[in-house]
């Protein structure tokens, strides 16, 4: 590969001995920052988006559109003379300060308008000039690198930016955010920022005033359309497929907290490999991928619920393996140093497509992660290969669309049962189809197609089906599947893995209360003697529609209002069940943001019964349980009220949580285990664990006294010695994670 010759008059005024590890520490400096942002500020703004992985996705959107801006401002300043572009880029740096220390804008999103667009721009108007300015210290850095021949290649130089990238992403939920206050954390953003700017100025010593870049002639030559298009559609599938890994994971294996983490760190890792001088581990990586496209790419439609590990182990592999091997193929096609910053372009370019395709395009076209298997055939289709079994040339074009054909036609008949029933059956056809996937390796198309009909041989037939009717719906919160039981029993919602309501569908039984919610739970008991508690028809009010069961305690002359962020969840507990329509016809449902329409949509002392029972999948949004919201619920709930907490999960003892927040605030507070008999299991009821708070203890001793014979049930929540509680400004879920028994060392068992 031909590099840029730099013809000089006078020495660089830093030794070049200290060079490298200075561009090297500026880079990794820079790159720390960026990624020490991303949770920040998607942290920062939990209270006003939530934490919904659809607000994720569309925050790594917003990133990869600032970063695409910032490889394009290094494209553009590289064109000028290199002492310009020094004087340009710490001028800029200097503007970019105006918006420090880093925090968010004040704007409110808008109950009525769609989160799609207003989330993205928010976080443009909070961010955009510091992370832009900070995003183009990659490649501008690599090119001043570069300006001094001897240095030898710059590209490398991006290995040790997504080290960086690494820690500052690993740092934050690890070390940053149990430790700091929001407000430090800003603080802390803002002292990095000024040693990154002395970095940087230290790069620019490097640069001698009469450097001027000579490009060799056979240089001149910009790459082609074909060669941007290859590098963006390089760079697009493995970024995209790092957000589609996410989705899928959370929303089909399981919804452990932290775990949008570990896709976005190996996405970051993968860069470090497929970059790095040594080219032999990413060689080896290249071979395998289609074979591990095939093995692990393959069960994409299936039900990674029933082995969370296996299968959350097998996604992960999947998008490092395939990041390795198109980013490596990547640095295998990057241009001459002369055409740096447009191979950064390009590639940004395509991150930002990837981004773009699984923040906003799939959450408004597919119903279900669609966007993953699709993914995953893109990168069957542009991954190197070379073919396994050898074709007769005369019978190319035949094999090459005869095999494919009866790939997807054993997939639909061993669907439909063609083959017999049961795992057997369903495991010879599967077999039948990978061997004719193998055959088709090193054919890109037939390949594709091949791995498309192993994909739905493995429930992607049934899941193409039940899209067809009208059994799941997508928002930008989440995906919600509604079923009836085989044997037409029941009604089931259920937002990824986790249960969101059931209604019974014998006749009769259609309002009885289930799941979390059934008589004799927390929430039950308080809610069915309201009245008796507050001696008058109360006012209650409960955040999370879901199927809309707590509706059937709706008794005549009670106020009810009900506050649900998701207008699709409004639509489906009134156009799939029944409870609200049967029980609570008139109930008041308010759009947006629970924490927001309390505030400053709610009159103060207008609630008796507050329930808060907002879910995202199976983890509550932090911002409902601070300091901070339990006071602006009880500006909406009266003097003697009640709120109730549904903190059952899988993944969280919240109890050390509601129990400060109610001790700080002077609450006082009861918790109700709930555990149903088998009659009660039978009509669908299931565990649940309720806390009520009250700043009136004749309240709680009113609720417990009316709960009959489960009044000794109720039982005193007592504050966690040690436990920082939550607030607005400082939240860590580490200290109260219930890791499953399925996860290595660390399962409760």
């Amino acid at each position: 590969m031909a590099t840029d010759t730099t013809e000089r008059r006078g020495p660089a005024r830093v030794d070049e001995r200290y060079a490298r590890p200075l561009f090297i520490l500026t880079i990794v400096t820079g790159s720390f920052l960026l990624f020490l942002t991303q949770p920040m500020i998607a942290r920062m703004a939990l209270p006003r988006i939530g934490g919904a992985p659809s607000v994720w996705n569309s925050a790594m959107l917003v990133y990869q559109a600032l970063l695409l801006a910032g490889y394009a401002y290094a494209h553009w300043v590289s064109k000028i003379r290199p002492r310009k572009q020094v004087g340009v880029h710490i001028v800029l740096l200097g503007l970019a300060a105006l918006w420090l220390p880093i925090g968010l804008s004040g704007a409110i999103p808008p109950a009525d308008g769609s989160p799609f667009f207003w989330v993205p721009w928010f976080l443009l108007a909070s961010i955009g000039p510091v992370f832009f300015i900070v995003s183009a210290q990659a490649p501008l850095m690599q090119r001043w690198y570069a300006l001094e021949t001897s240095r030898g290649d710059p590209y490398p130089l991006y290995a040790a930016s997504n080290l960086g990238s690494f820690a500052g992403l690993i740092s934050y939920p690890l070390i940053v955010e149990p430790l700091m206050s929001l407000n430090q954390q800003s603080w802390l953003w803002t002292a990095i920022y000024v040693f990154l700017v002395l970095l940087v100025v230290g790069c620019a010593l490097t640069v001698p005033a009469d450097a001027v870049e000579v490009v060799p002639e056979e240089e001149s030559a910009p790459p082609t359309t074909k060669q941007y298009l290859h590098w963006i559609l390089l760079a697009a599938v493995p970024s995209g497929l790092m957000l589609s890994t996410t989705t899928h994971l959370t929303t089909d294996i399981v919804a452990m907290p932290l775990l949008w983490v570990m896709p976005l760190g190996l996405y970051l890792l993968s860069f470090v490999v497929a970059f790095a001088e040594r080219r032999r581990p990413t060689e080896l990586v290249t071979i395998v991928a289609p074979l591990i496209i095939l093995i692990a790419g393959g069960l994409a439609f299936s039900d990674g619920s029933r082995n969370p590990f296996v299968s959350a182990s097998l996604g992960l592999f999947l998008l490092l393996v395939v990041a390795i091997a198109l980013h490596g193929e990547m640095f295998r096609l990057r241009p001459s140093v002369g055409h740096l910053t447009k191979f950064y372009l390009a590639m940004s370019f395509g991150g930002m497509l990837g981004g773009l395709f699984c923040a906003i395009v799939a959450p408004l076209v597919f119903d279900w992660a669609y966007e993953h298997p699709v993914l995953i055939l893109a990168a069957a289709l542009l991954v190197p290969q070379s073919p396994l079994v050898p074709w007769p040339r005369r019978l190319i074009h035949v094999l090459g669309a005869a095999i494919p054909a009866l790939a997807i036609l054993l997939s639909f008949a061993s669907e439909r049962g063609w083959f017999g029933y049961g795992p057997g059956a369903a495991m010879l056809g599967s077999i039948f189809v990978s061997l004719l996937a193998l055959a088709c390796l090193g054919r890109r198309v037939p390949f594709m197609v091949a791995l498309a009909a192993l994909m739905l041989s493995y429930g992607g037939w049934s899941t193409l089906a039940r899209s067809a009717g009208d059994s799941r719906t997508r928002s930008y919160f989440g995906i919600y599947d509604v079923y009836n039981r085989p044997d037409g029993s029941a009604r089931v919602l259920t937002h990824g893995t986790t249960l969101h309501g059931i209604q019974n569908l014998t006749p009769g039984l259609e309002t009885v209360p289930t799941s979390y919610y059934a008589r004799r739970s927390g929430v039950g008991l308080t809610l069915a003697n309201a009245n008796a508690i507050f001696g008058r028809p109360a006012r209650v009010g409960f955040v999370g529609l879901g199927s809309g069961t707590l509706s059937c305690y709706h008794q005549a002359g009670q106020q009810w209002t009900i506050y649900e962020i998701d207008p699709q969840m409004v639509e489906v507990a009134r156009n799939r069940f029944t409870f609200l329509s049967r029980c609570a016809p008139d109930a008041r449902i308010v759009l947006g943001d629970a924490r927001i329409n309390l505030r400053e949509r709610t009159p103060a002392n207008s609630i008796d019964v507050l329930a808060v029972d907002a879910f995202t999948s199976d983890a509550v949004p932090m911002h409902l349980l601070t300091r901070e919201a339990l006071a602006e619920y009880g500006r909406a709930v009266q003097r003697d009220g009640i709120v109730l907490f549904h903190i059952s999960n899988r993944y969280l003892d919240l109890k050390p949580v509601v129990a400060d927040i109610a001790a700080t605030g002077g609450w006082a507070s009861a918790m109700m285990v709930y555990q149903p008999t088998t009659e009660e299991a039978d009509l669908n009821a299931t565990i649940s664990v309720w806390i009520a708070l009250s700043r009136n203890p004749e309240t709680l001793r009113r609720v417990i006294e009316a709960s009959g014979e489960d009044g000794p049930n109720w039982e005193a929540l007592d504050p966690t010695p040690g436990f920082a509680g939550w607030t607005d400004d400082h939240a860590s879920i580490l200290p109260i994670l219930n890791y499953p028994s399925w996860v290595p060392f660390l399962g409760r068992r």
